[in-house]
């Protein structure tokens, strides 16, 4: 079983580390570029966005951001952005795909949210199609919600 340490992104040299990080080939249709996904957050930023660097054994091996705790005033305003706590992106560097770093990864970001007011659920979205991260998210426990954002299927996953 993996097992992974979430580390703040907090000097250039942590934000230069990720971003070398490279998708796998054809994930390009899913996710963004790990340098779209900064300026996202600072496009975003009433998304309450937080990021973290992924670890296994002291090597970089991905990176996570999450919506972290969005005010009930931010969410009833603003119909684009979900929450209180949505997984935003995840991204396992190629070289470490397949190894369950991904599902680590969301076990690390499960124990961070038990220590966050009002965490009863992790929202996340994602694209369909072939290669796409839906199955990963339904064998973790996501559900889709039925709902669909940004041409998207978005999933839940009960934290209680």
């Amino acid at each position: 079983m993996a097992v992974v340490r979430l580390r703040d992104i907090v000097t250039e040299a942590d934000r230069e580390a990720v971003l070398g990080l490279r998708r796998g080939r054809g994930q390009e249709r899913f996710l963004g570029s790990m340098i779209g996904h900064f300026e996202d957050a600072i496009e975003d930023a009433r998304a309450c966005p937080r990021m973290w660097s992924v670890h296994a054994e002291d090597r970089l091996v991905g990176f996570v951001m999450i919506s972290d705790g969005i005010p009930a005033e931010t969410l009833a305003a603003d119909d684009d952005i979900l929450g209180p706590y949505y997984l935003w992106r995840l991204l396992i560097d190629e070289a470490f795909q397949g190894r369950g770093y991904g599902a680590a990864t969301i076990d690390a970001v499960v124990a961070y949210l038990r220590t966050r007011p009002g965490a009863d659920v992790l929202l996340t979205s994602c694209t369909q199609g072939e290669g796409g991260p839906l199955a990963f998210y339904e064998r973790y426990g996501f559900v889709a919600t039925g709902e669909i954002k940004w041409d998207e299927v978005v999933l839940r996953l009960d934290l209680t």
